[in-house]
């Protein structure tokens, strides 16, 4: 077993093998030192550290559609969080429950449906006063954590970021302000989270389409599948939210993932405290011989438990 000590290789070596989370144990170090060690390794080598990620059977890339992706699942488990807008030393009821229910309900796909990354750093809002903002290096660091937290929980799924509008901010900055550092290691979100996979939608067994957003305002779920012919899960909009619709060719649902945050956490100080129809939660999809079932919502009921068919469970 290597030890704490060992060298820069083996650090390397470990970390791309089995991520934070497993390489502090292997060490007996904490996962926050994982990171600051491998934060001095990037700097020292000039090369971004990441678990390798292992290309799924079952997940493929559209021909058609560069930004799309596909994947088959039979008879399984989808969960689809969003807008987790990750903050440091902040872990959320609903990150908890998603953790603790992932290692439950065994999932064939994870799906982080955008704003995982909240970019205040790169922000076009001014902060409010004198308020303090995460750096992006911190809060990309945060959101490392929690996507390995997540991966751990579920090692044997497929692992699917769709970009977000926050997300976005990283690349959008860096593409207008040092565009002659294009092709930099480290200047594309997805160099910082190799073990997913990214795209800006997912379709599953060709009926049910995951993405950020699509349409707005409190009619957003019933809009989507309207207008789309389709089951189509969104988050963007905070609300947490599942809405049926039915016609000739049978049933098929709007879906909002709501929020992975707390909606009233220090990420969203710009609101001045008003009221807000955001829940906090995520979405659970079952499939039965490729068919989908009724859309489970998570939703927070306090700080320490979310409901879910019907019962509370602790977090």
């Amino acid at each position: 077993m290597a030890k704490a000590s060992c060298t820069d290789q083996e650090f390397i070596e470990l970390f791309r093998k089995h991520g934070a989370a497993e390489t502090a144990k292997i060490l007996g170090i904490t996962v926050r030192n994982i990171y600051v060690r491998r934060a001095n390794l990037e700097g020292k080598y000039g090369t971004i550290i990441g678990p390798y990620h292992q290309a799924s059977t079952r997940l493929v890339k559209s021909e058609e559609y560069p930004a799309r992706q596909i994947v088959k699942i039979k008879n399984g488990v989808a969960m689809i969080s969003s807008d987790a807008h990750y903050w440091p030393g902040i872990v959320s009821t609903a990150h908890r429950g998603f953790i603790k229910l992932a290692k439950e309900l065994k999932p064939d796909l994870l799906v982080e449906n955008g704003d995982a990354v909240d970019g205040a750093a790169a922000s076009r809002h001014p902060p409010n006063g004198w308020e303090e903002k995460p750096s992006q290096k911190e809060e990309l660091q945060a959101v490392e954590e929690r996507l390995d937290e997540k991966r751990a929980a579920a090692k044997s799924a497929d692992f699917v970021f769709n970009m977000g509008n926050h997300d976005a901010r990283f690349e959008n900055f860096l593409s207008a302000n040092a565009s002659q550092f294009k092709g930099v290691p480290g200047f594309s979100l997805r160099e910082h989270f190799p073990h997913w996979s990214f795209g800006m939608s997912l379709w599953i067994n060709s009926d049910v389409v995951v993405k950020h957003r699509w349409k707005g305002g409190v009619h957003a779920t019933h809009n989507n599948t309207l207008n789309s012919g389709k089951t189509i899960v969104t988050g963007h909009l905070h609300s947490l939210k599942v809405t049926p619709f039915t016609d000739y060719n049978g049933t098929r649902y709007g879906v909002d993932t709501g929020t992975l945050a707390d909606p009233c956490g220090p990420q969203f100080s710009y609101d001045e405290d008003n009221a807000k129809n955001h829940r906090s939660g995520f979405i659970v999809l079952t499939f039965h011989n490729g068919k989908l079932l009724l859309p489970e919502i998570a939703q927070v009921y306090d700080r320490d438990h979310i409901q879910f068919r019907g019962k509370l469970i602790k977090v």
